[in-house]
């Protein structure tokens, strides 16, 4: 049975080796860049920056706008009033009767029969004279009978004129109780003021700013992404120093026991060293736990499962490190920090609101040009049929009274603008404090790797004496141990003092915005 368990182990750990994924610090962050929400979310505002600049381009174009409508109104429009409309079909008659009235008050019946006498006696004339024949003398004569006189022919005239005046009455009806409208409209800026530049400078310098957040975001991303690999290399080595401390003091503790059955050593002893085991293996569980954790957030920040089984490249054997790394004095041009840029952006950009604000007081020119279409027709006496027309302009707008809302609009972002100036010279002076500070501390890094370097060989001679010593019978058991946790303790300093050299460098990377 023991041959058959050993047998699986060989076959299925080395399989299990071959599913764990090695990642290297350039693979974590380049997992970490593809997966993260927030450098998503500042790409997606990058995209909004970018259409909102080409959206403020478009300002400098014509725009076409085409509208309809419908309105139904319970009454027509009136071009004549109600006594214009009734007086316009009577209009013949009422002059017919002024006629009668005329001829009834200046012409007496007796005029009109001597009146008819001389028309006969002038026909007669003429017939006689031979100027026209007795057949065309009846004729004419027939035909004024048939008229019947002045009153016929005012008749007449009556009829026509009431027809008349009853077609204009009909004329001014505009029937307009359903009325349609269409339009299409061009406009054309020519002179804003200075206003739509400077919208399209903002738009430029907010695109930058986002482009700039991606930067930081990345920036973000990778330093969190090298201090928890190299927070996860600390705790390998850690776990593989526990573990070689653990076996240590195992080791001691059988060769004391065994001293203790041979009655060499005391019971005291062995509880001493029981207690020492107890306290190897409670801090090998903590450096499990705390290993098991940092893999699950360096998984995390790579998009990947949390309980991925990952190896990473530097587990085994850290970069040889030495004094001679430290870095050169850093500069005082942080120009490069994404923080920088967005709070000179910020600058840029209050300064352009107060252009846009600026441009309240100066005139605006637009052109425009287009078509109306009305049903009725307002061109061919409001007839029933879509009719239209063309228009060509120029609108003028000049700003005379705003009771100073323009003056404070510009004095407001002035203040904006000084208050960005502030910010700006506020974050380079706590800049180049923090780079001073990753300075000193990256200083202290590689002086205290110096040191710990140095107490390794020391550690290390101590414990091969105590050992030797032990086996000679002339050193105690609690020397042992002294030197054992003295070992530990340097093993430990020296692996602490590597990670800080390298977190302190990406510190520092980060703080001069060059990570």
């Amino acid at each position: 049975m023991t041959r058959l368990v050993l047998l699986a182990l060989c076959v299925f750990l080395p399989l299990a080796s071959l599913n764990a994924e090695t990642l290297s610090l350039d693979s974590c962050r380049a997992r970490a860049l593809r997966n993260n929400k927030q450098l998503s979310m500042a790409k997606v505002k990058k995209d909004i920056a970018t259409n909102t600049r080409k959206s403020a381009r478009t300002k400098y174009l014509p725009h076409i706008d085409v509208a309809g409508g419908y309105m139904y109104s319970s009454r027509s429009i009136a071009l004549l009033n109600e006594e214009q409309q009734a007086m316009l079909p009577n209009m013949g008659t009422a002059v017919a009767q002024d006629i009668r009235n005329f001829i009834g008050s200046n012409i007496s019946s007796a005029d009109i029969a001597a009146g008819k006498q001389i028309a006969t006696n002038i026909l007669q004339r003429m017939t006689m004279q031979g100027l026209i024949s007795p057949a065309e003398a009846q004729a004419l004569q027939a035909m004024g009978q048939k008229l019947g006189g002045l009153s016929g022919i005012g008749d007449a005239l009556a009829k026509r004129i009431d027809a008349a005046g009853q077609s204009i009455a009909d004329a001014f009806n505009t029937n307009t109780h359903h009325m349609f409208m269409a339009s299409a409209m061009l406009t054309q800026p020519l002179y804003m003021g200075g206003a739509i530049t400077a919208a399209n400078n903002m738009a430029d310098i907010g695109e930058k700013i986002t482009e700039t957040g991606i930067e930081k975001a990345e920036q973000e991303i990778i330093y969190n992404t090298d201090n928890t690999y190299w927070l996860v290399v600390s705790l390998k080595q850690k776990q593989r120093l526990a573990t070689n401390y653990l076996e240590l003091v195992e080791k001691l503790n059988i060769d004391v026991h065994k001293m203790i059955d041979e009655g060499v050593a005391t019971r005291a002893d062995g509880l001493k060293v029981d207690v020492a085991v107890n306290e190897a293996e409670m801090t090998l569980t903590k450096v499990d736990n705390g290993l098991s954790l940092a893999k699950m957030y360096l998984c995390q920040l790579c998009g990947m499962d949390l309980e991925s089984d990952i190896t990473l490249a530097d587990e085994d054997v850290m970069p040889e490190m030495t004094c001679a790394e430290l870095a050169a004095e850093p500069g005082k041009d942080f120009s490069s920090r994404p923080e920088l840029s967005m709070l000179s952006s910020t600058i840029d950009l209050a300064k352009e609101k107060t252009k846009l604000a600026k441009a309240g007081y100066l005139p605006q020119i637009a052109l425009t040009g287009g078509a109306v279409f009305s049903n009725p027709s307002i061109y061919n006496g409001f007839e029933r049929k879509f009719k239209g027309a063309l228009t060509v302009g120029v609108l003028l707008r000049v700003p005379v009274l705003d009771w100073g809302e323009t003056a404070y609009k510009i004095r407001a972002s002035k203040n904006s603008t000084r208050l960005a100036e502030l910010t700006y010279n506020e974050a380079e002076e706590m800049i180049s404090l923090q780079v001073s500070q990753c300075s000193f501390k990256l200083k202290e890094a590689h002086k205290h790797l110096a040191t710990a370097l140095g107490n390794i060989k020391s550690a290390e001679e101590n414990l091969r004496c105590a050992d030797l010593g032990f086996k000679e019978g002339v050193i105690s058991t609690t020397d042992v141990m002294a030197a054992q946790t003295a070992w530990m303790k340097a093993q430990t300093e020296k692996i602490d003092a590597e990670i800080d050299v390298k977190t302190a460098e990406v510190a520092m990377k980060k703080a001069t915005g060059k990570l």
